[in-house]
């Protein structure tokens, strides 16, 4: 018997899955996803029905917007819970002397070996301006080990962090401390993306390391709208114990970039995609609409940095002719990284993070494995905002089987369909 599967694509908001077996045309219909997604290998095994997703990237579409955007000067939670520049605002250099470093490099080692977080995060800040001013060439520099850190919070094992029942502070200052700690964190580990593989600026160029200072600055805001918010509410930075996990996790894609790209915006960027919108829920929950609105804005500005995560990861990949997707998932896995749900799919997808690269069961090295003659495989099929793209054609594989085996396979695939169907209305709903 032959087997073939078309994918016939309406310009309405219905996609239509035709599937003909033996000229036999039967007709399912799909509420169409105004998140990105791509569509599938279907393989029948005893019965049997199994999707599985083609792993494809998009580039962030407000990228290109993020990078050529002026220099953020809004360090100050206003009144009205928007960010605003502060009314103390100053261009002056955080530090006094003429041996203020000459490259960004430099800089970037600079913060690193600053152990003060709120002068870290004014080093950060004054640094990226004479970049984006064109004040500064790359240069190359060397990176500590470790970055320096304050007396407090002291950094004790994950495990040993107060939960919300034992911390000292209350809820919602418990919360925006451990946000805070992230921020802080977040700027070291950018800092030491530019420094550490600022001696390869000839391959990654000059736009690689404008990027991750960008990320630096925007991490530096940050943590200072979550002092802000601690301070207001009575507390401050180093209230409470925290741990040195991120650090560490960066430590081992210290001598490959690739590797730090995957851990650090690809995952550790991109968890705040999915805690982010959780958190400002539990918070306004606990009636502090002005944090909730801190850390909604937070989990917004989070969006590029996983997209600039993925994009550099793309061109690096295209660089040395690796697929991205199995790049990714072997080197999550080499580096024993722990991928954490519940995942905010539609925020990650968005980011250009594709759903079949950190969910095992979606992965496309299962799309691989799939190739027997009993598979019939779809070439990669997008549908994005209003727009059907099918990208690829066809390919029919011939199927053999007896008519019974054949009534018992369709019998599951209408009934797998049916189910899909009904959960995406469901969903829609």
């Amino acid at each position: 018997m032959n087997c073939s599967y078309g994918v016939t694509a309406y310009s309405c908001k219905w996609w239509v899955i035709e599937m003909a077996l033996a000229g036999c045309w039967q007709t399912f219909t799909y509420l169409k996803s105004t998140a990105s997604i791509s569509v599938q290998t279907v393989r029948i095994v005893g019965g049997s029905v199994r999707l599985c997703t083609r792993a494809t990237a998009d580039e962030w579409e407000g990228l290109q917007a993020w990078r050529s955007s002026s220099v953020d000067e809004r360090r100050f939670w206003g009144p009205k819970n928007t960010c605003i520049q502060p009314s103390t605002f100053t261009t002056s250099p955080p530090l006094n002397g003429s041996n203020c470093p000459s490259t960004l490099a430099e800089w970037g080692a600079l913060v690193l070996s600053t152990s003060d977080p709120h002068l870290k995060a004014s080093i950060t800040h004054h640094a990226f301006r004479l970049w984006s001013n064109h004040q500064l060439s790359l240069g190359t520099a060397n990176a500590p080990d470790r970055p320096a850190r304050p007396e407090k919070p002291i950094l004790v094992p994950l495990k040993q962090v107060p939960d919300v029942r034992s911390s000292p502070l209350p809820r919602n200052a418990h919360a925006l401390h451990i946000l805070a700690h992230i921020e802080l964190n977040a700027v070291d580990l950018a800092w030491d993306t530019v420094v550490r593989f600022s001696g390869h600026s000839h391959v990654l160029g000059r736009q690689f390391f404008s990027d991750f200072a960008h990320v630096a600055d925007d991490e530096s805001r940050h943590f200072g709208w979550c002092c802000q918010r601690l301070s207001e509410l009575g507390c401050q930075y180093g209230d409470m114990p925290a741990h040195d996990v991120l650090v560490g996790e960066g430590q081992k894609s210290a001598k490959n970039v690739m590797a730090r790209l995957a851990v650090v915006p690809m995952v550790q960027e991109a968890r705040g995609l999915d805690s982010g919108p959780r958190l400002a829920g539990r918070l306004v929950g606990w009636g502090d609409v002005r944090s909730a609105s801190i850390v909604s804005r937070i989990a917004e500005e989070e969006l590029a940095h996983v997209a600039v995560g993925v994009s550099w990861f793309l061109e690096v990949c295209k660089m040395i002719d690796r697929r991205p997707d199995t790049t990714f998932r072997e080197l999550i896995q080499d580096l024993n990284v722990e991928l954490k749900g519940p995942f905010n799919h539609a925020a990650r997808q968005q980011a250009g993070l594709p759903r079949t690269w950190y969910e095992a069961d979606l992965g496309s090295n299962k799309v691989e494995k799939l190739a027997s003659d009993s598979e019939i495989e779809f070439g990669h099929t997008r549908m994005a905002n209003g727009e059907n793209e099918i990208e690829n054609n066809v390919t029919i594989n011939n199927c053999d089987s007896t008519d019974q085996s054949r009534s018992a396979s369709l019998d599951e695939v209408y009934k797998r369909l049916e189910l899909l169907i009904a959960m995406e209305k469901e969903r829609a709903s």
